[in-house]
């Protein structure tokens, strides 16, 4: 019989079928549609559909997965389009500040482009943080999120809570929900450094990288223990938590991995160093090729097969912990799941069509420089400005929400503009980063097929569909908790 791949031409039961795409999964077929239903048939079935058999067993069950012309409503695909497309309706909601460059911290793979603890010319001043607050509070989405970065951010403290106090202030006359978020390694957290944050509700993110030995070689701390500072700085703030009665589930530590090659032979040493903190989500990130981590990838890159291997074990893992009750989230899984299965679109800038990059997100470097996205910033720090849209100074928000960069990445991050993408059975449930395919392939538009995002996005997506194929009814109720949303609207405020 001819492969898969062989299947181009349009089936004769078209007809009867909306368009649909196909991938094989295991021993069966993946169907998807591009308004984002799916359904598996054998590979027998797929050849009779496209001889021009539809038996009535099939259509039944595929009219029932939202496959058959005439049996599906069209305000039930009008909602699919509009609940995968609602974050088009809004502005920019992501505000990053980085407020310093300087950091107390070497890591192996930096993305950030640090600086020495004595540049304080790396550092944000009150004024360009203003400004940045002030552009950031004229988007048009009702509800934004300040992300401080760095660096490391408490190093610049002065400055990042004249930011949180000045948009509190300004926010009077906006009314907009607002979100804080502090990305840092916590080593410089002290008593009055948390209180502010808990009294002022500033969601607090970290990076734990795996095991104390492994932490501590990829993040080195020269005046201590990197991985004992960040351990006491989450269970001290996951305390305060309990304290003001939050339910744990929902309000801790975030806290990231970045998975270089040193991690790819222990998941579940990684996994188990998570769950000894407290840190009920884990997002399995391959390493970037941005920052030092460009220069350094002798040491920390790696083919993404091996990834997958790694990927796999370490989800096995994640669902066999929540099998005996241990309710730890794979926060990769959780993006594409809820796509898959609820049919929203949690609007995670990376993995949407079209992209963040400047309609979802905007970054304010320290200088005052803004660009499309954090990436856009690290290139920069490289000498390449390709993604910078403005300055503080003397930008005005449409002018940089319509400029020429930002309408090329809404293009280029485009699925159905982009050759692959358009075709692929995972179309409406992926995305693509331009940031990326300009950094290793020089064009935004790259090739994905020969992407390691690529690669990633569908060795991920293969992973679920196999286990959604299985219908293992334990991990499909883990599945349902994942993409269950629940709001943590003690993080919102509208004023001071």
């Amino acid at each position: 019989m001819l492969p898969l791949r062989n299947l181009s031409t349009p089936p004769k039961t078209t007809g009867k079928l909306l368009p649909f795409r196909s991938r094989a999964i295991g021993d069966s077929v993946l169907l998807t549609t591009d308004f984002g239903d799916f359904a598996f048939v054998t590979e027998a079935e797929l050849r009779a559909l496209y001889g021009g058999t539809l038996s009535p067993e099939l259509e039944a069950r595929l009219a029932e997965r939202g496959f058959i012309r005439g049996k599906v409503s069209e305000a039930r695909l009008v909602q699919r389009v509009s609940g995968r497309r609602r974050f088009l309706r809004y502005g920019p909601n992501l505000m990053i500040l980085v407020v310093t460059l300087r950091c107390n911290e070497t890591c192996v793979y930096c993305h950030a482009s640090r600086a020495d603890m004595t540049r304080t010319d790396t550092d944000m001043s009150r004024e360009t943080a203003e400004k940045a607050v002030e552009l950031a509070l004229q988007s048009t989405s009702p509800r934004i999120t300040i992300e401080f970065q760095g660096g490391e951010p408490l190093v610049n403290f002065d400055v990042m809570k004249h930011a949180i106090e000045y948009a509190l202030e300004k926010n009077q006359a906006y009314g907009k929900e607002v979100e804080f978020t502090l990305v840092s390694n916590l080593a410089l957290m002290d008593d009055e450094k948390l209180d502010y944050l808990v009294r002022r509700k500033v969601q607090i993110c970290t990076s734990i990288d795996g095991p104390e030995a492994l932490h501590n070689k990829q993040r080195v701390l020269p005046t201590g223990n990197a991985f004992q500072k960040a351990a006491d700085g989450i269970r001290r703030v996951n305390a305060r938590y309990r304290e003001q009665g939050l339910d744990p589930v929902l309000y801790h530590v975030e806290a990231l991995p970045t998975i270089t090659r040193a991690a790819l032979d222990s998941p579940k040493a990684l996994v188990d160093a998570f769950v000894d903190l407290g840190c009920l989500s884990i997002f399995l990130r391959p390493v970037d090729p941005f920052g030092f981590a460009g220069k350094t990838q002798d040491k920390v890159e790696y083919e993404r097969s091996r990834y997958m291997t790694f990927y796999r074990e370490a989800l096995d893992y994640i669902l066999d912990l929540n099998q005996q009750g241990t309710r730890v989230m794979e926060r990769y899984a959780a993006i594409f799941l809820t796509k898959i299965l609820t049919g929203e679109d949690p609007n995670f800038l990376d993995i949407r069509s079209p992209g963040g990059a400047g309609i979802g997100q905007l970054t304010f470097n320290y200088d005052g420089a803004v660009y499309t996205s954090d990436e856009g910033r690290m290139l920069a720090e490289t000498g390449d400005d390709t993604f910078r849209i403005g300055h503080v100074q003397d930008a005005r928000y449409r002018d940089l929400i319509m400029h020429d960069t930002v309408r090329s990445l809404v293009l280029a991050s485009n699925l159905d503009g982009q050759p692959d993408c358009v075709s692929c059975t995972y179309n409406p449930y992926c995305g693509n980063k331009p940031e990326h395919s300009y950094r290793t392939q020089g064009s935004i538009f790259g090739r994905m097929r020969e992407s390691d995002i690529c690669a990633v996005h569908k060795g991920i997506q293969d992973v679920l569909f196999e286990k959604l194929l299985a219908d293992d009814g334990p991990t499909r109720e883990t599945f349902r908790r994942w993409t269950t949303v629940r709001e943590r609207s003690h993080f919102l405020q509208t004023g001071s």
